[in-house]
């Protein structure tokens, strides 16, 4: 699968400068979109080290890594919440993203004024989160109104189904209103599906991404640190990176990156860091196909079976699924080729239930 992000956060928060530093655009940072207008869409490649192995290893034709999309907005998701049909169009896009990412000033620039007249990033927080929360409650505010009409018509067993979801949207709305996002429900699979129909945003995993100046770079970890003691959830979690300073490195050749980014101290790129952040969120794996001279890389949830993971590649594999021939990466990189590792019985064959793991080496046999 491929990994969609949202990008989002109130204006001057430096939203757009992020958006360029994760996918080397060149996004204009000094307006924001207006209601009306395309948002910025962009794709970078996910860095994948053990791609390279496998490449000096194999010498395929092609190398073909997971891409992540970005999506920023640029627009308020308050505003969003109305509706329009330029509004819904955005609140679409925005809601079919996997996870948000959630840009919060912590920088001070006197060039760039304060939206809420001073520099507060818990406050800018809670108001991106009341944000959120106002696009899901007007959503569901409009689909009870529905079903309310709806029963006054409805038989049996209609009516009981509308009931059902009638009080899961309450309860979802109760929540919601006491501040409660519907991530940090304990939700049935039932619910769960239900909300898959409506995309609420609370129900996203988000990361919440501090955005320093180069001058609180020193302090950057203990601010990261401070920013998850109080929000650090299962689907919600705080890094720091100073988005105008990663912008400036994303435009850079990779050595003149990495030589800049070393005098400042960065063990790694702020790209790199959000990417695995949001796959720890998300809860992803990654496992590898080497076919036909390509190796590609399929980033899928953990806990998924070897005969799901083969639909992801094409439907006919999951439909005419016999097994799958599966060695782990850090196996096949000790054997040195496949040749090897199946002289020494480490490639295995799994059915259907197996689960797969991340860096699993798979060959998927089928027929249709």
């Amino acid at each position: 699968m491929s990994v969609n992000n949202g990008i989002i956060g109130l204006a001057k928060s430096g939203r757009t400068t992020i958006f360029n530093a994760l996918t080397k655009g060149k996004a204009d940072t000094g307006s924001f979109t207006q209601q009306g207008l395309a948002p910025h869409i962009g794709i970078a490649k996910i860095p994948e080290p053990r791609l390279k192995v496998l490449d000096n290893m194999f010498h395929p034709k092609n190398l073909i890594p997971t891409e992540v999309t970005y999506i920023d907005i640029g627009a308020s998701v308050k505003e969003l919440a109305r509706d329009t049909a330029i509004s819904g169009q955005l609140l679409t896009q925005l809601s079919k993203v996997d996870a948000l990412i959630n840009v919060a000033r912590a920088f001070t620039d006197e060039s760039i004024p304060y939206v809420e007249g001073s520099l507060d990033i818990e406050r800018d927080i809670a108001t991106m989160n009341l944000e959120l929360a106002f696009s899901d409650l007007a959503i569901i505010e409009r689909r009870v109104e529905k079903i309310g009409i709806s029963l006054k018509g409805a038989k049996q067993p209609e009516r009981q189904s509308l009931l059902h979801e009638q009080e899961v949207l309450t309860r979802f709305k109760t929540s919601l209103e006491k501040d409660v996002p519907i991530r940090e429900l304990s939700l049935t699979p039932e619910e769960t599906k239900l909300i898959a129909n409506f995309q609420l945003l609370t129900a996203k995993p988000v990361l919440i991404a501090a955005n320093i100046g180069e001058d609180q770079l020193p302090g950057a970890e203990a601010l990261e640190t401070e920013l998850n003691s109080r929000h650090s959830r299962p689907n919600c979690r705080a890094i720091t990176l100073c988005g105008k300073l990663e912008m400036e490195l994303a435009q850079l050749d990779n050595d003149a990156a990495e030589e800049l980014r070393t005098e400042f101290g960065l063990r790694e790129s702020g790209a790199n860091r959000i990417i695995k952040s949001s796959y720890e969120l998300l809860g992803l794996v990654s496992f590898f196909t080497i076919a036909s001279s390509e190796i590609k890389v399929w980033s899928i949830p953990a806990g998924t079976s070897a005969h799901k993971a083969a639909g992801k590649i094409h439907s006919d594999m999951e439909r005419g699924f016999i097994r799958a021939e599966v060695i782990s990466y850090d196996d096949l990189v000790k054997c040195g080729n496949q040749a090897e590792a199946r002289k020494k019985g480490l490639i295995r064959l799994e059915g259907k239930n197996y689960t797969i793991q991340d860096g699993d080496v798979i060959t998927f046999l089928f027929n249709v």
